[in-house]
């Protein structure tokens, strides 16, 4: 399985997206939200990009966040943004914003939170909007609302 369950340290974060939207994971209580770190100048990144679209757009329980890295020019991203037609919130990230998750060692990056906040997986390398499904199908997800960050 692609997917790893992990423990991370981070069970918060507080991204502001290209839009002036702030964006937290207490926000989406009760679904699965998917925090993509990518680039635009990184292949794997582009290729998995119209999966992430499609989850976000077809499933009401899967909120999509899309951290964009590494890049010299916020216009670059955003032309990047507008041809692949990415619907989801995107954020112009920086090392500071990945801290709130996890030390990036390489992009893509994904990490999935179950609905209930608790960290559930991440993949670093190429996703599949079919791996994501398949996860988060065989995913039991324990009851924790106390624990909710």
């Amino acid at each position: 399985m692609l997917l790893s369950l992990v423990s991370l340290q981070a069970k918060a974060f507080k991204f502001q997206d290209s839009t002036g939207k702030t964006h937290t994971l207490a926000d989406y209580h009760g679904r699965w939200v998917l925090i993509n770190f990518w680039a635009t100048w990184c292949p794997p990144c582009l290729e998995e990009i119209p999966d992430l679209i499609a989850l976000y757009e077809s499933r009401d329980d899967v909120m999509v966040i899309g951290v964009a890295m590494d890049f010299a020019d916020p216009k670059d991203v955003m032309e990047y943004v507008d041809a692949m037609s990415i619907s989801y919130p995107t954020v112009l990230g920086s090392r500071s914003i990945a801290l709130q998750i996890e030390e990036l060692s390489m992009l893509p990056s994904t990490y999935l939170f179950d609905p209930y906040g608790q960290p559930a997986a991440r993949q670093i390398g190429l996703i599949t909007r079919e791996e994501i499904e398949e996860f988060m199908r065989n995913k039991p997800v324990s009851v924790m609302k106390d624990s909710y960050p």
